[in-house]
């Protein structure tokens, strides 16, 4: 029987566990809902998820493990979730906990640490060991791969490329406290703030606004193409700010590849709008390239938690 990985993937408002083998391949996959609202209900969630797996579901590998990708910072070796951002932190070793229901050894890390080492097992990482990996979402995140290995902090908080200022002229404030960050400009849900934020400028435009509803990313993109001043202006800002980002990171990490996941980027309209907007001068050691991830934007970070489950086990 072909040895797997029992892969869990955290989302905001989705759970998925399936085992995974290790050349990539979801042998079974089973989704249910997700409650983020804090580290105990999440990991509870979580361990009922898994259980219920290992007592029910017919196994279709030999499970010598158990991966899991979750949103926060994280120590993959003491297998403790410290936060799921500085507000909303309960300090919980997960690994213990797990221990109390199976003998099966559980890894955890942040879910775009796991989409980065699927990009790097999987993806572009056979072509190269050095690249930034970027995940255009909801919000904006990323790592640092750099001769094979992921870029994890001294703190486990590296990647949060998204809090990196890309408008000194900015008055909207982010999250974190400062202004002028690419997420709340450039990611789904900042493209869609934007979007309510300048509505009263546009009043001829196309977009339809549904209280409690979200603007989607491909509904700005459509309206781009039927040239909607609305959906333009967000649209280019959102175009700037990312360049900016990747322009930044090439500087800072001087890698030979750049591959973007998420939502926002899975269809290649926005890179190909993006790639003019690149200084050549700033790109030239980038000989591998700007991408889209070849990995399914849904499955990335299941697969990901996977690897970091044979990744473990092995050593």
């Amino acid at each position: 029987m072909i040895d797997t990985i029992l892969a869990v993937d955290l989302g905001g408002t989705k759970l998925l566990i399936g085992e995974v083998t290790q050349s990539g391949e979801i042998l079974s996959q089973v989704k249910a809902s997700s409650d983020v609202t804090s580290q105990r209900v999440a990991i509870n969630a979580i361990k009922k998820a898994v259980q219920i797996y290992l007592k029910t579901a017919v196994r279709k590998g030999n499970i010598i493990g158990i991966g899991i990708g979750m949103v926060g910072r994280m120590d993959t070796e003491k297998g403790i979730w410290y936060e799921i951002h500085p507000e909303l932190a309960d300090e919980i070793n997960v690994r213990r906990e797990f221990s109390e229901f199976t003998e099966i050894p559980v890894f955890i890390a942040n879910d775009v640490y796991c989409a980065t080492l699927a990009e790097l097992l999987l993806g572009f990482g056979t072509d190269t060991k050095s690249f930034v990996y970027m995940n255009i979402g909801t919000g904006i995140a990323g790592r640092i791969v750099d001769k094979g290995k992921v870029m994890v902090g001294n703190h486990f908080d590296s990647g949060e490329i998204g809090h990196m200022v890309v408008d000194m002229n900015s008055n909207w404030k982010c999250i974190c406290g400062r202004k002028g960050c690419v997420e709340p400009i450039s990611s789904g849900l900042g493209m869609h703030n934007q979007a309510v934020r300048f509505k009263d400028e546009f009043p001829d435009t196309i977009i339809l606004f549904v209280e409690g509803q979200r603007v989607g990313a491909r509904e700005l993109m459509d309206g781009y193409e039927k040239q909607d001043e609305l959906s333009k202006k967000v649209i280019n800002q959102s175009l700037k700010g990312l360049a900016t980002l990747i322009m930044n990171m090439v500087r800072v990490s001087d890698p030979e590849a750049i591959i973007l996941g998420g939502g926002v980027m899975s269809s290649g309209w926005m890179l190909e709008r993006l790639e003019p907007l690149l200084d050549k001068k700033t790109m030239r050691f980038v000989k591998k390239g700007v991408h889209v991830t070849n990995l399914d934007s849904s499955t990335i970070a299941l697969k990901g938690s996977a690897m970091l489950g044979f990744k473990n086990v092995k050593e």
